[in-house]
């Protein structure tokens, strides 16, 4: 077998080339990609590389991948040659504190596929322990398997902010990873869910997917329509999801007192916040981080056809058209939720 990936050369660089065929371990399992989805760390990593890692190219990106298992490890029992699987691509230590505490996503020495060393998944083959790939029912497409790995941050969203029925949400942002917490939000019947972006063609797909509201900030302001769908209280929940500086420091303004923040966005620079109206309003800020144990929810949910994913899919691109799909994902934001890649037949 002859394994072929997308790597990324330099800054906006893209080659397909062989690759060196994955070795399949004790543990492990080797697939056949089917599909690969762009993440926004992706194509932020296309676009800027990361400090420290100059000397990593070339590099294969993508870590949200469904596949084929294709070998199957000695000490693997629950998978056979065949099976079909979503992949957790973080492998965590499973020795520290906090892979003993069940919060694997926080261990310090995880292993993430497409974060500097760890080549990606825009490749044919990829080999990876057992333990964290998922077994898709047959009624949950290879494709549909890939996007379970953006489905899980939401999940992890909804769970930390423990929403329910009671539970009033603003939703800021809403690309993938904002239009999956939306989806999640909807599993755990959250009572109103209001969401807000720039572009209409995406608070469509809002409206589409169960939103009570959508807002427009580039032409509406967002402070006072969220105080009147709300009697001027604000939202129990604001779950920030576009990552930016402007969004995170919006969150504040739009949370009831006695209300939550839920930072999902990687806001990379600093943000002015107005630590005293959170202090005097009891609001609590609450970061996640990727996801942890929420695999097997969303197949659950997926299986039982409570959600459907590949609508998220705005853009499909093959192996060979990678760097195509790339600057479609940084340069296309407006048009575009999802691009997938689809890797193999």
């Amino acid at each position: 077998m002859n394994n072929k990936a997308a790597f990324c050369t330099g800054i906006e660089d893209m080659e397909i080339m062989d690759a060196p065929m994955p070795k399949c371990g004790h543990a492990d399992v080797l697939i056949e990609v089917k599909y690969c989805g762009v993440c926004g760390s992706d194509a932020y990593w296309y676009a800027h590389g990361e400090v420290g890692f100059e000397d990593v190219y070339p590099y294969i990106l993508g870590h949200e991948f469904a596949g084929t298992i294709i070998e199957v490890g000695e000490r693997v029992k629950n998978f056979s040659v065949g099976d079909r699987v979503a992949v957790e691509p973080g492998v965590p230590c499973g020795k520290c504190k906090w892979c003993k505490e069940g919060r694997y996503n926080l261990c310090p020495d995880i292993r993430f596929l497409s974060a500097p060393r760890a080549h990606g998944a825009m490749q044919k083959y990829v080999a990876h322990p057992a333990e964290y790939c998922f077994k898709l029912p047959d009624n949950i497409s290879c494709k549909s398997g890939a996007l379970i790995e953006p489905f899980a941050v939401g999940l992890h969203a909804i769970e930390t902010a423990q929403i329910n029925p009671s539970k009033t949400i603003a939703i800021l942002g809403a690309g993938c990873i904002g239009l999956c917490t939306l989806l999640a939000a909807k599993l755990y019947n959250a009572s109103r869910i209001f969401v807000i972006d720039i572009f209409d063609n995406k608070l469509k797909m809002a409206l589409d997917f169960g939103a009570d509201a959508v807002i427009n900030s580039k032409n509406q302001e967002v402070e006072t329509n969220i105080k009147k769908l709300t009697n001027d209280r604000g939202v129990d929940i604001v779950l920030e999801a576009a990552g930016t500086p402007i969004t995170t420091a919006l969150a504040e303004k739009l949370v009831s007192r006695g209300g939550d923040i839920v930072l999902i966005g990687s806001t990379h620079n600093s943000v002015p916040f107005e630590f005293y109206s959170i202090i005097s309003r009891e609001v609590s800020i609450k970061p996640i981080f990727r996801y942890c144990n929420n695999y097997p929810v969303a197949i659950d949910a997926l299986a039982q056809n409570k959600v459907e994913l590949e609508s998220l899919i705005t853009s499909e691109f093959s192996l060979n058209e990678a760097k195509k799909a790339f600057d479609t994902a940084l340069y296309d934001r407006e048009k575009n939720i999802k691009v997938m890649v689809k890797i193999c037949e």
